[in-house]
């Protein structure tokens, strides 16, 4: 294992980052989702850093970051965004693939739509751009879209609890065994730090907005036709199945792969995907080489 685990001051505030593999190898930004961070990416720095320059920071607020108070940092995704760009431009990265899940849809769509030439390819676990792509978990969300007030915040608090955690992980999967259990219990932990339950219910309610900007992320996928890899957990009641057909709509060549699992498709089938990301980044690189000579 040659990851390495550092940290940054972007913005006055430390962001904790994993990285691992050589930086004249193409490279790949993993964008970590909810409740997670670059935790999840484990298998990826460990098994694909001998072919790939990987990079997974933590946003504000997440992992081994810094979770300034919502007085000293407005959590938004726009705000995400723009701090792991600045991140990223800080690192000099000019050049590279996204792999998002979760909320690294937002925050890597963003980025993506602002700078597509700096976009090579799209990893996409369980990453959602479609209205159709919202499953029925989001029942208690839409709630506090509607209508923000002490009810519907309270609503939600059971999502930040252990259990809450532990299903997010372990729902769909076909053996909760494979799971390995520091995943939610890490969360946990962040979860229960100062002022996380109020930073990730006003992520929560700005959810909303990325709702208003599929449209232009639609838009992006249709004019670059940028490289895709679906590597998606049929059982998520988040991000269901149909949030991966609806790709199709707008991007013509997609190496499409749907597994029997949920919503952290890693952690069941992260062999496999592994697997798929390797030989789907070295058609990218191929191809790009291929037009260079042409």
């Amino acid at each position: 294992m040659n990851t390495k685990f550092k940290t940054v001051e972007i913005g006055g505030i430390n962001i904790a980052y994993r990285e691992a593999g050589n930086p004249n190898n193409p490279c790949i930004v993993l964008l970590h989702g909810f409740p997670s961070s670059s935790h999840q990416y484990r298998k990826v720095l460990n098994q694909l850093s001998d072919d790939f320059y990987l990079i997974a920071p933590d946003y504000p607020g997440f992992g081994n970051s810094d979770l300034p108070s919502p007085d000293e940092y407005e959590y938004t995704f726009d705000n995400l965004a723009r701090t792991i760009n600045s991140f990223l431009e800080y690192k000099g990265l000019t050049s590279y693939a996204i792999m998002i899940q979760d909320y690294g849809a937002p925050v890597g769509f963003r980025i993506a739509t602002a700078y597509p030439d700096r976009i090579t390819a799209i990893i996409n676990q369980n990453g959602n751009a479609y209205e159709q792509g919202l499953g029925k978990a989001w029942k208690e969300v839409r709630a506090l879209w509607k209508n923000r007030n002490v009810e519907t915040e309270k609503a939600l608090l059971p999502t930040f609890t252990q259990d809450g955690l532990k299903w997010q992980y372990t729902h769909g999967t076909r053996n909760p065994e494979h799971v390995n259990p520091d995943t939610w219990n890490l969360d946990f932990l962040n979860l229960s730090k100062p002022h996380a339950h109020k930073v990730n219910l006003d992520l929560f309610y700005d959810y909303q907005n990325n709702l208003k900007l599929y449209p232009k992320w639609q838009k992006y996928l249709r004019e670059h036709q940028p490289p895709l890899l679906i590597v998606w957990g049929k059982n998520d009641e988040f991000f269901p199945e149909s949030g991966a057909e609806a790709f199709k709509q707008d991007v013509r060549n997609i190496d499409y792969n749907i597994f029997d699992t949920g919503h952290f498709a890693l952690e069941e089938d992260g062999d496999i995907i592994m697997e798929k990301i390797k030989s789907f980044m070295k058609s990218v690189e191929k191809t790009k080489s291929a037009g260079k000579v042409a």
